[in-house]
């Protein structure tokens, strides 16, 4: 049996005191070649120390209310995700009257 194997890559251009300029990325399995990005929120799961390892990046020019909205739709996708991969429709339920608070608070919903 072949297996195939896929790949994510993701550039990231610094400035001088290594702050994100540009952000690019590519998923050719997903249909995306050199695309740019704005922010890039990344989570690894470290099985033998049972910890999360995170890389988070946003450029200088990421706009706040778009960082915003990031969030909201990151812990919407998250919600939705651990949902699927628990089954624990009581705690995803709770996390989802989380994100409807957050989107509240922050005034993301259109009346």
């Amino acid at each position: 049996m072949d297996k195939h194997t896929s790949e994510i890559k993701i550039n990231v251009t610094l400035d001088e005191n290594k702050i994100p300029e540009t952000l690019r990325w590519t998923a050719q399995d997903g249909g995306v070649n050199d695309e740019e990005a704005k922010a890039v929120l990344l989570s690894v799961w470290d099985h033998k120390s049972k910890e999360s390892l995170r890389i988070d990046l946003w450029t200088k020019d990421m706009p706040l209310d778009e960082m915003k909205i990031f969030f909201h739709q990151t812990l919407s996708a998250m919600t939705d995700t651990f949902e699927r991969a628990t089954n624990d429709s009581k705690m995803s339920a709770t996390m989802r009257d989380f994100c409807d608070y957050f989107a509240e608070k922050l005034e993301l919903k259109k009346s």
